[in-house]
Formats: structure tokens, sequence, C-alpha cells
């Protein structure tokens, strides 16, 4: 954090979609100025020539990305809250935009950390990163289809068969035409739009394997068994920085997947993870590790361990085990693209050093 001066202009935004509502304060947190300011980006600029070097703190949201990019290249020193985190923010009784900005740069004031700040991924990641997105909004479509027809179905008394998602609609189609031929024409739009989709999705995979494709590390995460090329990239473009962390380890607190903490005298509870940083990047490793620990996951270091937690039974053991392997998962890729070496499956196994 930068040394903190009492003659420093701090301004608080509240981001809006068509309008900011920007406070200025100036030494000892007194308000100098307080005015709506159009979502433009040369408004933003001729705010930032306003006020040089000023620290600046702004809420996480739709406009926070490209924003926080603008005013830092500008030169101010720029803090983005989370006000989840923020309880004098998100529990204020009389929460307004006016009162968000004064509160803002208050606390930026006082000490910027308290915003529990978000690092935003740069311009070239967040474009790389939209493929990643699509696909994901595309295929959450595709499966709501997909159990609306199951659905509409069954009430009617038609059981569709278990079939992939590629092959859905051809099993569709003969099912009906075998069982309810006279459906067949209300449910043919249904179809046709998850044939539609099905090929746009092939479409943003086939871009998403080429971006990875430049970018030498998704190579080496792929290495290991179950990282395919979606998740080795989304991977590499969320994290973006893998000198971030101090500790390899502290990768798996940043993506929610440790336990959350309730300690207090001695009372120390169990709780489930904490489910903080990216949901989708969660997600993905936690369906990675799913596979590991599957009928057809390789034999490694991360199958063992996830098989010996399960072994030791318990109250949702498979679940604690996948959660453990997506854990350690999360950790070792990082560790590989650090250290930018080679992935060893059985690391107990490997052959022993030459004597030189």
């Amino acid at each position: 954090m930068k040394k903190q001066t009492q003659n420093q202009t701090v301004i608080g935004i509240e981001l809006g979609d068509k309008k900011h509502l920007i406070c200025v304060t100036g030494k000892g947190a007194e308000i100098l100025k307080e005015y709506e300011l159009a979502n433009r980006r040369q408004d933003l600029e001729r705010l930032a020539k306003e006020y040089p070097k000023a620290r600046v703190a702004l809420e996480v949201g739709t406009h926070s990305p490209w924003i926080s990019r603008l005013l830092q290249k500008a030169g101010l020193e720029v803090w983005v809250a989370n006000p989840r985190k923020v309880r004098a923010i998100y529990e204020n009784t009389r929460k307004c935009d006016r009162l968000d900005a004064r509160m803002l740069a208050k606390i930026a004031r006082l000490d910027p950390e308290l915003l529990a700040p978000v690092r935003h991924g740069s311009e070239q990641s967040q474009t790389d990163l939209l493929p990643i997105k699509l696909r994901d909004t595309l295929v959450r479509q595709h499966v709501a289809i997909i159990s609306s027809i199951r659905a509409c179905l069954k009430a009617l008394g038609l059981r569709l068969e278990a079939a992939s998602s590629s092959s859905f609609v051809r099993k569709a189609q003969e099912a009906l035409q075998q069982e309810r031929p006279d459906l067949l024409g209300l449910v043919a739009p249904a179809l046709s739009a998850l044939e539609a989709l099905n090929t746009q999705i092939k479409l943003l995979e086939q871009a998403i394997s080429q971006t990875a494709r430049s970018y030498a590390p998704v190579q080496k995460l792929q290495q290991i068994g179950g990282v395919g090329p979606l998740t080795a990239l989304a991977y590499v473009l969320f994290i973006e920085d893998p000198g971030r962390f101090a500790n390899p380890r502290d990768v798996g607190a940043y993506l929610g997947l440790v336990p959350r903490r309730d300690q207090s005298g001695g009372s120390d509870k169990q709780l489930p993870i904490s489910k903080a940083g990216n949901r989708y990047l969660r997600c993905l490793l936690v369906q990675c590790a799913q596979y590991v620990l599957g009928r057809f996951g390789p034999d490694c270091d991360l199958r063992r361990h996830g098989l010996r937690l399960a072994a030791r039974g318990g109250r949702a053991a498979k679940k604690k085990a996948v959660i453990a392997v997506a854990r350690k998962l999360a950790v070792l890729m990082l560790t590989l693209w650090r250290k930018d070496c080679g992935y060893q499956p059985l690391w107990a196994e490997r052959p022993a050093p030459q004597a030189a």
C-alpha cells in the first residue's frame, strides 16, 4: 500500500450504468465537491486531469474493469472495493449512491486495505476470456432447453432415455417418431434451437483451442491428466500473474476451496468451503477433480490422495475428497506455472537422480 498523506485528494466513485456519483475529499477528509459524472470516457479522463495523482476508490461492477484501467493509466491510485465485504457500505440503513461515494472516500483515506480490494485482469485477458464466458452461457442455455423438453414430455407419459448433449436431438426425434409422432412438430423448434446451439458451442471451442495454443503455460498445464485447454486457459487468464501469491497454497483460498473459519475461545467449527473468488474457475477445477477420481481417471498422486480421503468414510466423504483434489490441483497448476517444470504424475516413483 502506498504511504498515506494527509493532503492527498481522495475520491469516492459510486459507479452507475449511465452516470456516476463523485465525492471529492481533501485535507482532513473534508468534502470538497459532490456531483454526478456521465459514464463517458472523455468525462473520466477530464476527472483524472482535474485531480492528478489522487487516490480513487470505486465499487466492483460491470464498468469497474475498464474504468479502473483508464484511471490508472492516467496516473491515479485506484482501489476497487468489494462492497459485500465492507459492512459499512452494504449494512448502511440509509444506503444510497451519495452516501456510498462518501463512505468509499473515507475508508480509502483511512486504509484502502479495508475495502477488501479486488484486482481486475488486463484488457487482453478479458478479451481472451470472452469466448470462454460466451461458451458457458450457451452451454447453460443448452442444458435448460434439454431439461425443459424432458420435463414437458415426461408429463405426457414419454420418458426420454439418457443421452449426451451432442446426440440428444437425434434420440429425441427417434423416440417421438416411434411413440408420439403427433408431438414431433411441436417439439421441433426447441430441437432446432439445440442444433444451432451445438454448432455455435463448437465454434467457440475452436476459438478457445486456438487461443490456448498462444499461451505457453497452458500447454504445460495440460500435461496433468483431466485438465483440458478450456480449464488450463481459464486458469491462466483468471490468475494472470503466478507471482501474485507468496505461497502457492494461497491459491486454494483465493479460489474459495478452503473451509471457512469461525474460531472463538475453545470452539473451532467445521464449516463448508468459503466459495470466494471466481465461481466459474472453481467449478472447472471441481469438474477436473471429479474426472480424476472417476472410473477413467489416470493413476497419479492426485487420484491416490483423493481415494485415500474418500476411503475414510464419514459424512460426505466423496464430496470432501473432490474438493481436496480440486484444491491440490489448483496448487499443482500454479507450481508448474511458476517453476516452469514438467509434470510428474507419481512423484514418489520418479527415477532417482544420477550421480555426478
